[in-house]
């Protein structure tokens, strides 16, 4: 196996990163993950996922982990429901029967919430692998490893690097310098806990599920999660100075407030009751995205997976992306047909390239039909 006797450090604990030390684990490789959290209930995870037959599920099967998803996802979540500005439904999910149950079905597209998704990894790893409270800072050669230098004044070595965190990553510099570009969209993204009490109608009309909305040329995307809580988050074309431009202090809520009764001032009050209700911060997240033609020359010691490597704004497959990735890095490092790592990793990066790039332009291609005249209706032709 190429990496017999290698430390392996993967930097980033998210769904990416956590795959990929549980399949390397399952072949008996030495690796950690480092992840800044401080511990893994320190952050609010986002909306619901739904995995993919031939991406996060096929991962999931490879990890040996299926029983417990199949025991933790959440049936019925997968329904949703196409609304005006005003609340009227126009499609409905719910009018099916029953929920999807067979996983090996193409169509297939189980949700799990992050936060339920992140445990399942979590507890499938040997105990100490993540080590928290692991800010990367920077890294450097000693020989022919890396070392590696944490914001809370650790380091540590280890013989190949993985980088798995996020669109910011401070690993893929040393990858490649092509930079993402902006993608012409903010996302404001926001949780409202205990929805039943505090956000009764939208709860009532999410019915467990999720809901759509496309008007002005904004899009909104709101789901409910298992802790009963509702996730959300509003879509629209804006410069990419934009947070700064506006002198809004989104840390302020009744500032964020009036900017939600400007842009939304002809839309329903059943809106407003997420607008005006999310707890902590409202997240403001303007969008990037790879170069469709980016490549780089392979190394033998460190590479990239998830967004770090393939930054999209959102189409649906970002986390089963970043899974997909994890399977196959983890089949190339263990295979036996690759001369060595150098080679096998540039047959994983190859394809994986070649692969985020694709989504990139569907994503690319979805920005601007979603927020464009006539949205809701092509919505509608598609769920029909």
């Amino acid at each position: 196996m190429l990496i017999s006797d290698k430390k392996i450090a993967i930097i980033g604990g998210g769904p990416g990163g956590l795959t990929l030390a549980r399949l390397l684990q399952l072949k008996g490789a030495d690796v950690k993950v480092y992840e800044r959290d401080m511990n893994r209930k320190v952050r609010v995870q986002g909306a619901t996922l739904d995995l993919h037959f031939d991406s996060g599920l096929r991962t999931i099967d490879a990890a040996g982990l299926m029983d417990a998803f199949k025991a933790t996802y959440r049936p019925g979540a997968e329904k949703g429901r196409l609304v005006d500005k005003s609340g009227n439904i126009i499609f409905d999910d719910h009018d099916k029967t029953t929920p999807a149950t067979d996983f090996n079905s193409p169509e297939a597209r189980p949700e799990i919430d992050r936060s339920d998704l992140r445990d399942l990894l979590l507890n499938s790893l040997h105990p100490d692998t993540v080590v928290w409270d692991s800010h990367f800072i920077s890294m450097s050669k000693k020989g022919k490893q890396w070392k590696l230098e944490f914001k809370n004044g650790t380091t540590t070595v280890a013989d190949i690097i993985i980088g798995a965190d996020g669109g910011n990553s401070k690993i893929r510099p040393c990858v490649t310098s092509t930079k993402a570009v902006y993608a012409g969209i903010y996302i404001l993204q926001g949780n409202v806990d205990n929805a039943a009490k505090v956000a009764p109608a939208m709860h009532e009309l999410l019915k467990g599920g999720k809901l759509y909305a496309h008007s002005d040329e904004k899009y909104l995307h709101v789901s409910a999660k298992g802790d009963g809580s509702i996730d959300f988050y509003v879509s629209s074309k804006r410069n990419e100075n934009w947070s700064v431009e506006s002198g809004i202090d989104f840390t302020d809520k009744s500032q964020v407030a009036e900017l939600f009764r400007t842009e939304f001032a002809d839309w329903d009050k059943i809106w407003f009751e997420l607008f005006e209700n999310y707890d902590g911060a409202l997240l403001i997240r303007p969008q990037y995205c790879i170069p469709l033609d980016q490549t780089w020359e392979a190394q033998s010691n460190i590479t990239l997976l998830g967004d770090a490597a393939h930054i999209m704004a959102p189409s649906g497959e970002g986390v089963n992306l970043a899974m997909l990735d994890a399977v196959e890095l983890s089949t190339v490092l263990t295979y036996g047909s690759f001369n060595d790592l150098k080679e096998a990793i540039a047959f994983y990066e190859k394809n994986m390239r070649e692969r985020g790039a694709a989504e990139a332009a569907t994503s690319a291609g979805m920005i601007e039909w979603m927020h464009a005249e006539g949205a809701q209706e092509k919505m509608a032709e598609l769920l029909a």
